[in-house]
């Protein structure tokens, strides 16, 4: 799990960098993330692959979003309304059981 871990911190510090268009030359960015430049190309391909809309700029040498989005990874809480939540602890039978046995 630290591989993929280690993976996922690769991708966010990218994604900062891509929106920042401060990435640099692929060497540079290898060289700022502490990775080869093939691990550059592959990370920058796997985004590619999660529908990132990734190019390179030659005129800000940096890569670059073509269109606003957002990287996100990870669990995140949402807090659920009363149906949903009424929904997913077992209906109303299972709340009146709960109040009657007092759980």
């Amino acid at each position: 799990m630290a591989k993929l871990t280690q993976q996922i911190a690769i991708l966010e510090r990218i994604d900062q960098l891509i929106r920042l268009k401060a990435t640099g030359r692929p060497k540079q960015l290898a060289d700022r993330l502490e990775v080869s430049e093939a691990t550059v190309f592959r990370m920058i391909e796997t985004m590619k692959e999660l529908n990132a809309p990734i190019c390179y700029d030659l005129s800000w040498q940096s890569y670059v979003y073509t269109e606003t989005t957002s990287f996100k990874c990870g669990f995140y809480v949402e807090a659920l309304d009363e149906t949903t939540e009424r929904n997913l602890s077992g209906g109303y039978s299972f709340g009146n059981m709960k109040r009657l046995l007092k759980f």
